[in-house]
């Protein structure tokens, strides 16, 4: 029996992989990696069944990523995600070095397609990432701007602030002071 990998877009979470391997079982199937983005099953998957898999994933706001191309554009969204939310870049990790090691592929054809199929760079899209964990960061009021500086790998505070600032339009402190903060769902960015 052949495992098949499946490549699912709106996997941005813990909670996700959870939904999408209870809906996989639900199908009879067994995974045995679930990661944001990438399913490995233990069985060869049809058409039938894939198209099953496809229905119950998108009852529940994900879908079933047939096209390569849409495949590696949004495994480099995947590994980005889980980068910034749930590795905090505090290793400082050379985002195109690490991209290329992940995916097997030179950066410079990663980022002409990433660009040519979401309009934006992968700079640009890290960035957009890296503002919506401080705002998640500032939300929760438990760290300082100094220690998310840090936590986030930005050379200082300013900096932070700076980019913080071009993205939003105002400074992590209005965005503190702000009653209805607001913050972008990750599978919206």
């Amino acid at each position: 029996m052949k495992d098949t990998v499946l490549y699912i877009k709106n996997m941005v979470c813990d909670r996700c992989k959870m939904a999408v391997e209870h809906e996989l079982r639900n199908l009879g199937l067994t995974p045995i990696k679930v990661e944001l983005g990438v399913v490995c099953v233990k069985e060869e998957v049809d058409s039938e069944c894939r198209a099953k898999i496809r229905a119950g994933l998108e009852a529940l706001g994900f879908e079933l990523l047939e096209d390569r191309q849409q495949q590696t554009v949004d495994r480099i969204k995947s590994l980005i995600i889980e980068l910034v939310h749930y590795r905090n870049n505090k290793s400082g990790t050379n985002l195109s070095a690490y991209l290329s090691e992940q995916l097997g592929s030179d950066y410079s054809a990663l980022s002409k397609l990433f660009s040519e199929n979401t309009g934006m760079t992968i700079e640009k899209f890290f960035i957009l990432q890296k503002t919506e964990r401080i705002k998640e960061l500032l939300f929760y009021g438990e760290m300082s701007l100094s220690e998310i500086a840090d936590m986030m790998n930005y050379s200082s505070v300013a900096y932070l602030s700076t980019q913080f600032k071009n993205i939003t339009g105002m400074t992590p402190s209005q965005f503190k002071a702000l009653k209805e903060k607001n913050l972008t769902q990750l599978d919206k960015l």
